[in-house]
């Protein structure tokens, strides 16, 4: 496995479901990284230089020599390509490659609107509507444990980017007020996630 000539650079909230998923990853690569605390309440996210690095002014934000990327799911995809050469955690059969996109798109679009955005209304004030949020989290939960009955991680008997990119929110729906008790196969996965070597995990909130 190739390294970063200096460290990767993690502009993050400690909170943030998405700069954790990033901030998982660097850790289960063992790539040396620094975190750069992101102060969104008082708009630092704003602040022209944040801009500069991502015009959409949202963590998380990577910086590897040259190269600064934003986007969640963009870092992983990058991270994986770039320092996992056997691509263990990127697999490039075209089927393999394809179940594990499914999963990105599932993170960034039911997984944000339902769990995630449970969460970002209890613990952040955010105005959302948390009945469609527990709606959406239901059916996501339920499809998931479906899935997880038959195998390991979701794409397949190994963990890839898919499994980081629907951890956390996943892991963290209960502070949205998402029960995962109902779900045994998410929550034997979840604890599968979390004995792999070099997991982190994201501070809880307390409520």
């Amino acid at each position: 496995m190739t390294t970063p000539a200096r460290p990767i650079r993690l502009y993050r909230h400690p909170l943030s479901g998405h700069a954790h998923r990033v901030e998982l990853f660097l850790s289960l690569l063992r790539l040396p990284f620094e975190l750069v605390d992101v102060d969104l309440k008082s708009g630092a996210h704003k602040a022209p230089e944040f801009l500069r690095k991502n015009p959409f002014g949202q963590v998380p934000v990577i910086e590897d020599g040259d190269v600064t990327l934003a986007d969640s799911n963009a870092i992983l995809v990058y991270l994986a390509a770039r320092y996992d050469p056997a691509g263990r955690w990127l697999p490039r059969d075209p089927v393999a490659a394809a179940r594990v996109q499914q999963w990105l798109s599932v993170a960034a679009g039911q997984l944000v609107a339902g769990p995630g955005a449970a969460r970002l209304a209890r613990v952040f004030g955010a105005k959302v509507d948390v009945d469609r949020a527990k709606a959406i989290a239901a059916q996501l939960l339920t499809v998931v444990d479906q899935h997880l009955s038959a195998r390991r991680f979701l794409a397949g008997d190994a963990p890839t980017v898919a499994d980081i990119a629907m951890y956390t929110y996943t892991a963290h729906a209960p502070e949205g007020g998402v029960s995962l008790e109902p779900y045994g196969h998410v929550r034997a996965w979840l604890a599968r996630v979390e004995e792999l070597p070099g997991f982190a995990p994201m501070t809880r909130t307390a409520l």
